[in-house]
């Protein structure tokens, strides 16, 4: 008779994706995720069959969180320009607070990983159109409402949004404060 879990395969995917986030796919060993969940190896191997696919599933979790977090402060009430200024200073200002400096989970695993491993490459592809998709929708009500201007492409400032969140989560990783980053959204406001 099989033995019954004694963990929660949830919270092991969010143990697991706190040690991919700060160490990297490449950097972690299957040790550290035994450590960080508190399990054995074969149990590890049990649960989630191998370490890349523990890390496939922490790296969907970490999108559906952070893509659910930037729409929800795209979506609030409010003139675009102010909602778009909100979201971009709350990702300057959660990375800069960061002890560890991590930056983006997924930018991280697009830096380390693309070349080499085509599905996380691919679940990192779909962060980044979700992302810029919603840059645009907010770019589309912007331009309804009058505060964006009609002639401008939609698709193109989603695109160009989405960059400089990268950039930034990049900037961020290593920055001492937040003077760079609070230039950098300044003039995205300005030309948007």
């Amino acid at each position: 008779m099989a033995r019954p879990r004694t963990f929660d395969p949830d919270t092991a995917v969010d143990q697991a994706m706190e040690v991919f986030w700060r160490q990297g796919y490449g950097a972690t060993t299957p040790q550290d995720l035994v450590d960080a969940i508190g399990i054995g190896k074969g149990s590890l191997y049990h649960a989630f069959g191998s370490k890349h696919a523990l890390f496939e599933r922490a790296l969907r979790r970490y999108r559906d969180t952070q893509t659910a977090a930037l729409v929800e402060a795209l979506e609030r009430p409010g003139p675009v320009r102010e909602r778009l200024g909100s979201a971009l200073r709350a990702l300057a200002a959660m990375d800069l607070a960061d002890p560890d400096h991590r930056g983006c989970m997924a930018v991280n695993a697009a830096a380390e990983l693309a070349g080499v491993d085509p599905e996380a490459v691919a679940h990192v592809r779909r962060m980044l159109d979700r992302t810029e998709l919603a840059f645009r929708a907010l770019i589309e009500e912007g331009q309804r409402t009058g505060e964006v201007a009609a002639d401008r492409d939609p698709a193109a400032l989603g695109s160009l949004l989405m960059n400089t969140v990268v950039g930034m989560r990049v900037v961020a990783r290593v920055s001492d404060g937040p003077d760079r980053l609070d230039r950098v959204i300044d003039a995205t406001l300005a030309i948007i």
